[in-house]
């Protein structure tokens, strides 16, 4: 058997790899046709003893026909067990078993005495089969092989009994059947393998987009979910983000399809189906009043409204999302999340553009004579200073009146006039800042390295005590987020001067979900309920050495970097949060 399975190996691999059957539709043909065998040899040995028994005056059959008949299922049956076992050779197995088919319908043909149609007819099948399984040259062989047994059988048949030119005629026109049999199955076999290539390419390109839309649907700004039938298939981790839904990692497999086993794709798909489900189990947890929102609509219908995100784990995390439904045309449901915020930052752009063009020119324009206004004051008040002190070493002016109280009172004055016209100054000056302010050069920053550095250039010397629980990276303008942070810090100082002897603000930065939270805290007395409202406006402030452009800059800077500044009102100390979103997933030192 060995000798016969090298012979047939060899054969396999000088053929031509591109014209068979891919291996997994060669293993399906190969189990069909190995049970096919298995259930011909043991019809064929049934068949052989019940019409023995059936015919009385048959005598059992011959010792040759007996063992090859038991020889035959035998080695049908470990054939068909090499299928379900051994993955591997399949085409020397394939080889091996149609030549034994040739070999054993052969042998029964011999041991029958008479030419056989039925036999004979079972020929056809190996034929045909040999075409379909193998390589053209092993099937020629094996076509050739029958041909030989055939014509051999009836030549030997018409020597042992009489020559008829009916049987030879019989055994050639049975030699061309086979021929045309084979011809035929090639054909068809070629027309199969021409069909597996090109599904096999349409599956490949189908793959490939299919990989190239989940990194697109993966990599969006946007979130995105889809359902079917009441039930999330699909959800970017856009959408885990948007949500404050935790994401757990996915399954680390092999990037290519090729690479990967069955089992691996069985895992993948469970891991997916098991994450998809505790995603819709967090999402009616949290947002139950978004899915039943997402479920009521009817189908082919589409709806978009704003959902206001709620708060998360005690942290004034608020936002708004733009919701909208689109219906599929296979009946499920696209549902896209979009971050209000990013509008929020670009129409913040665009208003920080439209009133730099504006108050550019007014500031100019005020500035001239404003430095006018602050320079006769201090003249003004030079004048006073040498009329009430003048010099020593003039003797023929005359002695001060220091009773004049008209002097005085102008003094005060001329003072008021400079400390207001200094006012005025700042506020322009603020003024220009935000008019000069461009799109934000947004770029990494950790801020357990960058924040130790700032303290210490800008606050060296102030009690502002920094905790830092966790290891962070935002996106930032540095030069806009060194202002956000002085007005803050600053403010925070002079008003815990207000409440304390003893000055100092405290700086919290630590993680929620996905964001990143700075919080700037102080112990003043916070702001009064009624100023709420109003905390952000523009000139709006509480202390009468304030602009009132502070924090409505700092707001303008933390928006155009798709970041939040608010207040805390429910907060122990006076506490204004910022909320950036995290580049990296947040880990606590």
């Amino acid at each position: 058997m060995k000798p016969a399975i090298r012979f047939f190996s060899t054969i396999t691999r000088s053929a031509p790899p591109n014209n068979t059957l891919p291996l997994p539709q060669l293993r399906k043909l190969g189990l069909i046709y190995s049970s096919y065998r298995f259930a011909v040899s043991l019809f064929s040995m049934l068949m052989v003893y019940i019409t023995a028994r059936a015919d009385s005056g048959a005598s059992l059959p011959s010792f040759l026909q007996q063992t090859t008949l038991s020889f035959y299922v035998l080695l049908s049956m470990i054939l068909l067990g090499l299928f379900y076992v051994v993955n591997k050779h399949m085409r020397q197995q394939l080889a091996f078993g149609l030549a034994l088919d040739v070999i054993i319908l052969s042998l029964l043909l011999y041991t029958a005495g008479a030419p056989d149609l039925q036999l004979t007819m079972l020929y056809m099948v190996v034929v045909a089969a040999s075409f379909m399984l193998l390589h053209s040259s092993q099937a020629l062989i094996i076509t050739l092989l029958a041909i030989i047994f055939v014509i051999y059988q009836q030549f030997f048949y018409a020597i042992a009994n009489s020559m008829s030119l009916t049987n030879l005629g019989d055994a050639l026109l049975m030699s061309a059947s086979f021929l045309a049999v084979g011809g035929l199955s090639w054909s068809i076999s070629q027309r199969l393998v021409q069909l597996e290539k090109v599904a096999a390419r349409h599956a490949k390109e189908v793959e490939r987009l299919n990989v190239i839309n989940q990194e697109v649907i993966t990599q969006m700004v946007n979130g995105v979910i889809v359902i079917d039938q009441a039930h999330i298939v699909l959800a970017n981790l856009a959408a885990y983000q948007l949500l404050s839904i935790p994401h757990r990692p996915s399954l680390t497999l092999p990037t290519t399809s090729e690479s990967r086993t069955p089992n691996d794709k069985r895992r993948l798909d469970s891991a997916s189906a098991a994450q998809l489900a505790d995603f819709e189990e967090q999402l009616d947890e949290q947002h139950p009043q978004l899915l039943q929102a997402c479920l009521t609509v009817a189908a082919g219908q589409s709806r978009t409204f704003t959902y206001d995100l709620p708060a998360v784990a005690n942290v004034s995390v608020f936002g708004k999302l733009r919701v909208q439904i689109i219906p599929l045309k296979d009946g499920s449901k696209l549902v896209m999340l979009e971050d209000l915020r990013r509008e929020q930052a670009n129409a913040q752009q665009l208003k920080l553009a439209s009133l730099g063009q504006l108050t550019a020119s007014i500031a100019h324009e005020i500035r001239n004579p404003l430095a006018t206004i602050s320079q006769a004051s201090q003249l003004l008040m030079e004048d006073v200073v040498e009329i009430c002190h003048p010099p020593a070493n003039n003797m023929t002016s005359p002695a001060p009146d220091y009773s004049d109280e008209h002097i005085a009172a102008n003094h005060e004055l001329y003072k008021m006039i400079f400390s207001q016209t200094k006012r005025v100054n700042r506020i322009i000056e603020d003024i220009l800042k935000l008019s000069r302010q461009q799109q934000a050069n947004q770029q990494p920053i950790v801020l357990a390295e960058w924040m130790p550095t700032f303290l210490e250039n800008h606050f060296q010397g102030h009690d502002v005590f920094l905790r830092v629980k966790t290891q962070l990276t935002i996106s930032f303008d540095t030069h806009q987020l060194e202002q956000v942070l002085i007005n803050l810090i600053n403010n925070g100082l002079r008003h815990s001067s207000y409440a304390h002897p003893h000055a100092f603000v405290e700086i919290e930065i630590y993680c929620a979900d996905n964001d990143v939270i700075i919080d700037i805290l102080d112990g003043g007395t916070g702001v009064r309920e009624h100023d709420l409202p109003h905390l952000f406006n523009p000139f709006f402030t509480t202390d009468q050495a304030g602009t009132g452009l502070g924090l409505y800059l700092s707001q303008a800077f933390c928006e155009a970097n798709q970041a939040r500044l608010l207040y805390v009102p429910e907060h122990t100390k006076t506490c204004f949060r910022l909320i950036a979103p995290a580049i990296n997933a947040c880990s606590h030192v």
